[in-house]
């Protein structure tokens, strides 16, 4: 370990150090066989898939204890995909034995009551046993019946790392009983009391398998370590660059239509998008219109909590848009094995609050793949996601925010728009970008009038890292995003009637990558600079903007950087108390006043 390799040409796809993460990818490579069967051959007349295809997915005993596992067994079983689960049993995991892992010490007995689910347990240490028993989980795969598990029990001829010692807790008797099982041993014997191979024979296998190994070892060793110009090579794509002028088109809109709200024109957008390219799916919790297409022309249909989603199964279908199990890490984790394979998945998670169980994946496997790959691999999709407080009665479990978590993840995209046009310019340009990004949508925002705006047309994007000016001022700044951005309007032109200073309201609504050349530029008109942001004050991702700030632009402030947000604290079901958690307009007007008059 770090066992970060992969081949592309061979399909194998780079694997991680973090244990049970890779079961919910391969889940995703071998629904993307699903995916496929309804969607064309591409332009150069190839598919994508191969008929008698099979995922192959490889672990230990041990990782079959992290829920993963069994999130990736449901849907396997349940979608009845071709992946095979080959588990290698030694008995250990690193010094933990396997019935203090597995209730009744074995993961095959357990899993048993799977649907779909072919088992086959075998002894791993003989290779013509195992062959057989791989043989027959294969066919049960290629005849598309549903995934199959081998439950293989093998040794571990040797300490689990060079910071273990097996000494420590196996038994003399235990390390005797495995090594007498070792294939090493028993197999050229058995090949040579059958009279297969000769004692010569064997020998002259194991020099030349020695002498392979040997020269690996040899040509690694003596490879040039990369150069320090390589480091930031494929932290994201080098083909498509979101922040690109070819991204750009807003300041030409094809306006149809009355103004409408931002659920309205997300809608449009990721119905034009699925239009444009049959490669992208929608799933998530809840997102289709029914689960039960029967019954989908007799009803009105669900379309997510907030209906962002709502009738696109009905225009697209259930292969493309369709309803995940109550599991996060499921739903981004089959994400990235899908986009490993070319196709377009945007997830939604129902709330920002729930989407923790999910970070395992999005930050070991989702925002690492391409940088840890070194651009052999990519798996580009768009997690959307509601945030944020403002709807009285959200309290602790639907108000969070915390944007900064991932913000400070290489390889990862993160927008927040603040209004209805900006939403369907940012999701069209998430959507085609060819990186990993988190699409915050704030629930207050959802059906605002005064964010309203009329349909802008198909091709209607937005650059990612591009700041929006939405008020022009000369006194002082006012960097922010979300549902702060009217909050923060408010107050300027409230503090503009009342002492004449005008103040100039910057829209970040990309928050990685952020346009620090238009806060700067704003910051040497007005030397003074506010950052405000519904994050806690504390450890926020206003202030990593306040410190670049400091940084970049100390020589042109006249005042200290000032900071508003929520108070370090959770936001409470009281709506009096929401309200003095949450930063307000009045709060923005008097930071505004402070640092005016400095």
């Amino acid at each position: 370990m770090p066992s970060h390799w992969g081949h592309k040409a061979l399909n194998i796809v780079t694997s991680s150090s973090p244990t049970g993460t890779q079961f919910l990818n391969a889940v995703g490579c071998a629904e993307a066989w699903l995916r496929y069967t309804n969607i064309a051959a591409s332009e150069d007349g190839k598919s994508p898939i191969q008929a008698d295809e099979v995922t192959l997915c490889c672990a230990g005993e041990g990782t079959t204890s992290e829920g993963e596992f069994w999130e990736a067994m449901n849907t396997a079983s349940n979608l009845k995909l071709p992946v095979l689960f080959l588990i290698e049993d030694n008995g250990y995991a690193i010094s933990v034995p396997v019935e203090v892992q597995t209730p009744g010490g074995s993961i095959s007995k357990l899993v048993s009551g799977f649907p779909n689910l072919h088992i086959e347990e075998v002894d791993g240490c003989d290779p013509l046993a195992s062959y057989d028993a791989v043989g027959r989980a294969v066919a049960h795969c290629r005849s598309r019946k549903g995934p199959s598990l081998v439950h293989a029990h093998v040794i571990r001829p040797y300490s689990h790392s060079l910071s273990d010692d097996e000494v420590h807790y196996k038994s003399a008797t235990e390390r005797e009983d495995e090594s007498a099982r070792d294939p090493l041993k028993t197999f050229p014997a058995k090949l040579i009391a059958d009279g297969v191979a000769s004692d010569e024979e064997i020998a002259t296998i194991a020099a030349e398998v020695d002498e392979e190994v040997q020269l690996a070892v040899d040509i690694a060793l003596a490879s040039p370590q990369p150069d320090a110009d390589t480091l930031f090579a494929h932290v994201y794509s080098e083909e498509v660059d979101p922040t690109s002028e070819p991204f750009d088109t807003e300041d030409d809109p094809h306006f149809t239509g009355d103004p409408t709200t931002m659920v309205d024109l997300l809608n449009k957008c990721l119905s034009d998008e699925m239009e444009r390219d049959e490669r992208i799916v929608v799933f998530g919790e809840d997102v289709a219109d029914v689960s039960r297409e029967e019954n989908i022309e007799d009803m009105k249909g669900k379309g997510g909590v907030f209906k962002v989603t709502w009738g696109l199964q009905k225009k697209f279908g259930g292969n493309r848009v369709y309803n995940s199990p109550l599991a996060e890490a499921n739903i981004v984790g089959r994400a990235i094995g899908l986009a490993l394979r070319g196709i377009k998945p945007v997830v939604e998670i129902q709330f920002f609050d729930y989407i923790w169980p999910a970070y395992h994946q999005i930050r070991n496997e989702l925002a690492t793949m391409r940088w840890r790959s070194n651009g052999a691999f990519s798996a580009p999709l768009v997690i959307r996601t509601t945030y944020g407080g403002y709807l009285k009665g959200g309290s602790i479990f639907h108000s969070q925010t915390g944007a900064a978590i991932y913000t400070g993840l290489p390889g990862l995209r993160v927008v927040c728009p603040s209004n209805a046009l900006d939403a369907n310019g940012l999701l069209r340009t998430a959507i085609r970008c060819d990186d990993p990004v988190i699409f915050l949508e704030h629930k207050h925002l959802y059906r605002q009038t005064y964010n309203k705006a009329p349909y802008p047309g198909a091709n209607f994007s937005i650059p990612l890292g591009k700041a929006r000016v939405v008020r022009d001022g000369s006194d002082v700044t006012v960097v922010t995003y979300g549902a702060v951005v009217q909050r923060a309007v408010a107050a300027a032109n409230q503090i503009a009637e009342q002492d004449g200073l005008e103040t100039e309201v910057i829209d970040l609504r990309s928050l990685s990558p952020v346009d620090w050349d238009t806060i700067g530029l704003s910051i040497r008109k007005t030397n003074k600079v506010i950052v405000a942001y519904e994050d806690s004050l504390s450890w926020g991702y206003g202030a990593e903007i306040a410190a670049r700030i400091a940084d970049d632009h100390f020589a042109w402030l006249d005042a200290p950087v000032k900071r508003i947000a929520s108070t370090d604290t959770w936001v409470a079901y009281s709506p009096e108390l929401e309200d003095v958690i949450l930063p307000q307009t009045p709060d923005l007007a008097a930071a505004i006043r402070e640092i005016g008059s400095f």
